[in-house]
């Protein structure tokens, strides 16, 4: 997909992200899709019975389709001449884009950093949260965006060992700041993209949890939750919980002179990981 240019055919499989029925400037219909496989996206249009073939498919299924890329006001859009479903033997083919990095090895950074938290209570909660296997299993899995940052298949778990990578480098130039606090939530500040986002066969959708709530709300209540269980005392609590409801900047109704340095940090080490990110991936660190 990455490789497409105005002028050449294409047949393969692919997911389909995205399916509109629009109307032509001259009123006849057409189908507006948008394609992915590992590589990317590309803009998609049927001409020719788009009524027929929009009920031949959905958004999510994995599709083989021929056609032509064109050049459309300066991008390029692929023209469909055919979609079918996919076959069973195009159930391999990849779809979602996947970090370049091991899962399982990003996963042992943050099992490691977990490792150097010596608060008693606030190691027992990261013991109990890493050491639960179907939340770990999602941890490693799920993306951070959509269409943002770490926008593929292990991105929450990379993004979460960054952010808490550099707020253990803040400690150590800042050392009056709780180091422990604020490693520990920066392991935590995403963990609720684990019921944010479902991981399909050819896409990543939300949940209707995540279009209820959003993550940080869901990741807000599992950490206190789970805070609970472990025995976190109410103002050790509360101050894990504060810092991670600013990991986006000022909740509604706040004002930084309200934040604590640890959340500040937290926030700012969000922000430069998710932008600089963002920045070489030619994405929004604001989408999704």
């Amino acid at each position: 997909m990455a490789t497409l240019e105005p002028g050449r055919p294409v047949e393969g499989v692919f997911a389909v992200r995205r399916k509109e029925r629009r109307m032509s400037r001259k009123g006849s219909p057409y189908l507006a899709l948008t394609l992915g496989d590992a590589t990317g996206t590309i803009p998609a249009v049927i001409f020719d019975e788009p009524d027929w073939f929009a009920g031949q498919f959905e958004e999510g299924d994995r599709v083989r389709v021929t056609g032509e890329v064109t050049d459309r006001g300066g991008r390029s859009v692929l023209r469909v001449r055919s979609l079918r479903p996919a076959e069973a033997a195009d159930a391999d083919v990849e779809l979602i884009p996947r970090s370049h990095r091991d899962p399982e090895d990003m996963w042992g950074f943050v099992l490691g950093l977990a490792d150097e938290v010596h608060d008693p209570a606030l190691r027992a909660l990261l013991d109990a949260m890493t050491g639960d296997a179907a939340l770990a299993d999602a941890w490693r899995t799920v993306p951070c965006t959509r269409s943002g940052h770490h926008a593929y298949l292990g991105g929450l778990v990379e993004h979460t060992v960054g952010v808490a990578m550099l707020c253990q480098s803040l400690c150590t130039w800042h050392p009056r700041l709780d180091g422990d606090l604020l490693v520990a939530a920066a392991l935590l500040h995403d963990v609720g993209h684990t019921r944010n986002w479902e991981v399909r066969a050819a896409t990543v959708e939300q949940t209707d949890e995540g279009k209820a709530l959003g993550h940080l709300a869901i990741g807000l209540q599992m950490v206190d939750q789970a805070a609970r269980a472990s025995g976190v005392d109410d103002d050790r609590r509360l101050a894990l919980l504060h810092a991670i409801a600013w990991h986006h900047g000022p909740p509604a109704g706040q004002h930084v002179g309200q934040a604590s340095a640890e959340a500040i940090a937290l926030w700012r080490a969000n922000s430069m990981e998710a932008g600089v990110k963002a920045r070489m991936e030619g994405a929004s660190a604001l989408d999704d």
